[in-house]
């Protein structure tokens, strides 16, 4: 059995859903109540992606407020793939996105120097009221490198397990054209941070 130890990024303003979509992909919960993300929160969940290969994801959920986005590039570090997140009633949190994403660009890298894949996701469209049209973010989305975008809804349970099977088979399509490259054994990204708890969680600053 080969075992892929991934670390994807969760990034986005504040308030457009992070905490939410990580919750309801890891633990199959949605909770109203909007607590703000200090730092970094970290979870882990475990896919049996084949019968041969199970992908073992560290989602790092960071915190979208100005005054921690001076954190990321330590955070940044190791990861092979993002989420970019907005909120579909909130232009601002679409304009936000290219500063996200140009930001983790230039500090998140893949070993041969490439930008790691990022999907973007324009959440909670459930809600009527939008503010972003389809056409808007599938121009933005092929402008700007993303290897996808999706509506979600994580209220609804939307295209929330469907965005990160896109990514994470993006993300092993690329790591195995690179290992193809690096002959040798493969380490694992951050393997301390490893844990057997598909559930795990915890909250703190990177």
């Amino acid at each position: 059995m080969t075992e892929h130890l991934l670390k994807i990024l969760i990034v986005g303003d504040g308030n457009v859903g992070k905490s939410s979509f990580v919750n309801r992909y890891v633990n199959g919960q949605f909770n109203k109540m909007y607590k703000m993300t200090v730092g970094v929160d970290f979870s882990v969940k475990v896919l049996q992606w084949s019968d041969q290969e199970k992908v073992r994801l560290q989602l790092w959920d960071v915190a979208g407020q100005e005054r921690f986005i001076s954190m990321t590039r330590i955070c940044y570090k190791g990861a092979l793939g993002c989420v970019v997140m907005f909120d579909v009633t909130s232009a601002t949190s679409f304009l936000s996105c290219r500063h996200w994403k140009r930001d983790l660009d230039s500090k998140a890298m893949l070993p041969n120097g490439d930008t790691i894949p990022c999907i973007l996701l324009a959440n909670k469209c459930d809600v009527a009221q939008r503010a972003v049209s389809a056409d808007s973010i599938d121009a933005f989305s092929k402008a700007n490198g993303f290897v996808a975008w999706m509506e979600t809804s994580v209220k609804d349970n939307k295209n929330v397990g469907e965005a990160m099977r896109r990514l994470v088979q993006e993300i092993l399509s690329v790591k195995s054209s690179l290992d193809s490259f690096q002959p040798g054994p493969q380490h694992s990204v951050n393997p301390q941070l490893d844990s057997e708890n598909s559930n795990s969680r915890a909250a703190g600053c990177c």
